[in-house]
């Protein structure tokens, strides 16, 4: 693991020479000017404290956030059966049948252990394909781009009828299960209505998903005619009718993806999902009794004995911005990318963790210390430095926080963002020092305002306790062990252990995440239980270590407070293609009933 000197020289007395004290009086400098973004453990710890009332104050009265989905349960991991299953993105359309294997697949082989049992395949996917949603279709009208989607799912559900797996079976109907990336308002778990779509579609007006979706497909429930010319690839045959069984939200079907994947692991429950990519959002499972009366009532009215529903946060609009301000954790940066926004104030939480402003933000803070520490001027810079929007979050993903020190990103930088040809300033190693510093301390915050929602979010639906303040309950002041804790957000980087390839499971880290000891709980009695945050989403799955920095302030913000009922520790798990394998699983829900 590479140790950036930015972060890691320390002074260590009057021996060092006069380049090497302007070294270190530059990089003070640059840790005065970032102080704040920079965010230490206490802080986090508030907010997540606030971040829990908030949200109940949400639940209880927001129109807007915490609003309940027709999903009132989670899998319980004996689902089985062949769906199929379509997820509908921003960018592309994928189409599988997805079979739930259930207990049978640990039931057909010898006794394993635990860990083995939980890695065992339980959904199996086939026929898979994925298309591109190409420009003009985002541009078309809505009935032209379901009709597309209709011709991409009769394409798979033709190849399974030809399959050796099912030649000879043609079913009267499908049962399908539907994942749309886009808001959706819904009375039933099958019914939906597709609001504006944005994300570069055109589609303004609301829409009967069920309807348009069948309409678009039902031409090929129809024998086509021998000179039809689409009819060669639809093999001259009428195909089975859709039954679309369930239709949720990409949030919920992640969560519903896991949970169905982790009910093999007895001490294992998923408690909640979210989504860290373009934007953010989070789903959790809620009691009927903390949600506003009408709330309720939209959900028991169609489930009587329903007693807890999924709830879909939608934690980064405004509503929830009162701590961050109450903390002074909203910068000038902020403040800036916010009034520049097509929306100001809308979603704040986003504007500092999601993936379409996280290259932003960095630009801003990149600007000024450009313009106002190195003493640039507009025209000295490079012009992506000066354009809105033009450093995105992905070249700095791919190139600043891989780079392995300041020199090979100063060398990259000069090719991939030069200045101008009559610019005297150039990229050197300090420069592209400061660029990555800041990149990585606006990543630390990013992960640390993920982690103290999550953990906000899970108390407030009474998963865990947060006890009193974080100065009063401090790591020093209480029996819960905890690092040491300097101040510096380098002291999160991981201990030795962590880098032991023999600790690892199959290079996708520990089932349950190694904590320092805490004294044991007197109501402990059948072992640790481990809650499960699903999560998925460009940013925490492929920017470098940004999930790991997440997972450890939530260990730390976990420990700082004591010993949780039941020995609960709370960990991050992928949930890899979420969307197409949760609507099979909704779908295997609905079969059972």
């Amino acid at each position: 693991m590479h140790e950036d000197p930015i972060e890691d020289e320390e002074e260590d007395g009057s021996d060092i020479d006069p380049s090497q004290e302007e070294h270190l009086a530059h990089h003070r400098m640059l840790d005065d000017f970032l102080s704040p973004v920079a965010l230490d453990e206490a802080v986090l710890y508030k907010l997540a404290r606030r971040f829990s009332s908030v949200y109940r104050h949400l639940a209880l009265t927001s129109e807007q956030q915490f609003l309940p989905t027709p999903v009132t349960r989670l899998p319980t991991g004996h689902e089985t059966g062949r769906y199929l299953a379509i997820d509908v993105g921003g960018s592309n359309l994928r189409v599988a049948f997805i079979e739930l294997l259930g207990e049978a697949a640990d039931s057909d082989t010898q006794p394993m252990d635990t860990i083995s049992k939980a890695q065992r395949q339980r959904v199996k996917r086939t026929l898979e394909k994925a298309w591109p949603i190409q420009e003009h279709l985002k541009m078309d009208k809505a009935e032209d781009l379901f009709a597309w989607i209709g011709d991409c799912i009769a394409e798979v559900v033709a190849e399974s009828l030809t399959s050796d797996a099912t030649r000879g079976e043609i079913p009267e109907e499908l049962d399908m299960g539907i994942t749309f990336s886009f808001p959706i308002m819904q009375e039933s778990l099958a019914e939906a209505t597709l609001m504006p779509m944005g994300k570069g579609f055109a589609i303004t007006s609301d829409l009967n998903l069920r309807k348009i979706l069948l309409c678009g497909y039902e031409k090929h429930t129809r024998r086509p005619d021998e000179e039809e010319p689409s009819s060669k690839r639809r093999k001259l045959f009428a195909l089975p009718k859709l039954k679309i069984a369930a239709i949720t939200n990409d949030a919920v079907a992640t969560l519903a993806s896991l949970a169905y994947a982790v009910k093999s692991l007895p001490n294992s429950r998923v408690a909640m999902g979210i989504i860290v990519g373009t934007g953010c959002n989070a789903t959790i499972p809620m009691k009927l009794s903390a949600l506003h009366g009408s709330k309720a009532k939209h959900v028991s009215s169609k489930t009587p004995d329903a007693e807890e529903t999924i709830v879909n946060t939608e934690w980064t609009i405004g509503g929830a911005a009162p701590p961050l301000k109450e903390l002074d954790i909203i910068t000038k940066w902020d403040t800036q990318l916010d009034i520049a926004c097509a929306r100001p104030g809308f979603q704040p939480f986003e504007y500092m963790t999601g993936g379409r402003y996280i290259g932003e933000l960095i630009r801003l803070i990149l600007f000024d210390y450009l313009s106002n520490i190195v003493g640039l001027s507009k025209k000295e810079m490079p012009a992506t430095l000066i354009q809105e929007y033009a450093l995105t979050t992905a070249f700095i993903s791919e190139k600043v926080a891989r780079a392995r020190s300041d020199q090979e990103l100063a060398d990259e930088l000069s090719h991939s963002l030069p200045p101008p040809e009559s610019s005297e300033w150039h990229w050197d190693a300090n420069s592209a020092g400061a660029f990555r510093k800041i990149a990585r301390t606006v990543q630390r915050r990013s992960a640390g305002l993920i982690a103290a929602a999550v953990v906000g979010l899970l108390a407030c639906a009474r998963e865990i306790e947060l006890k009193v303040d974080s100065n009063e309950n401090s790591p020093e002041n209480s029996n819960a062990a905890s690092p040491a804790y300097n101040g510096n957000l380098n002291s999160l980087a991981p201990p030795p252990d962590a880098l032991n390839p023999g600790n690892s499971t199959g290079g996708q880290g520990p089932i349950v995440p190694v904590l320092s000891p805490t004294p044991v709980p007197a109501d402990w009695q059948s072992g640790p239980e481990e809650l499960v945050v699903a999560y998925t989403g460009g940013i925490i799955q492929n920017y470098p270590n940004f999930k790991e920095m997440c997972q450890q302030y939530i260990d730390r913000l976990i420990m700082r407070t004591g010993p949780q009922k039941s020995g609960k520790s709370v960990f991050l798990r992928e949930a890899s293609d979420g969307g197409v394998i949760g609507a099979g699983v909704l779908a295997g829900m609905v079969a059972e009933n």
